[in-house]
């Protein structure tokens, strides 16, 4: 069932009372998960599963998704965090994850942003040029 503008409305409501500056607090997430279950809301499934997009967006704002095509370094890794925590001005950690569909280079999600310096990018892209 999809959640109707009241449930997402108050899916919103409870998502802003679960980010205390500027993230998301567990506490604070726990805390509206026992009001859910005590009050029993109007269709706390449609509203747990907005509530969940909301705060699942927020916690990928703070990961660096680091695909990779060859070994990548803790140091290249850290200096990712360092220039994303610069960035989004926001702490935010870098986890690797391998891909052998690049040829070489790095694609970097955080959130939904996406930036990619890979030779397969630069080639699909030249190929689309032609």
């Amino acid at each position: 069932m999809a959640a109707d503008k009241k449930t997402k409305l108050l899916a919103k409501q409870l998502f802003k009372l679960s980010v205390v500056d500027g993230t998301v607090s567990p506490e604070q997430v726990t805390g509206v998960l026992g009001w859910i279950e005590k009050h029993s809301p109007r269709h706390p499934t449609a509203l747990l599963k907005t509530y969940y997009r909301y705060i699942a967006t927020e916690l990928a704002k703070s990961v660096a998704s680091v695909e990779h095509a060859g070994p990548i370094g803790d140091a290249t890794l850290k200096q990712i965090e360092a220039a994303m925590t610069k960035k989004y001005q926001r702490p935010v950690t870098a986890t690797a994850k391998a891909n052998p569909k690049l040829l070489a280079g790095l694609r970097i999600r955080v959130g939904s942003d996406l930036f990619e310096s890979s030779v397969s990018h630069q080639l699909a892209t030249l190929s689309a040029a032609v």
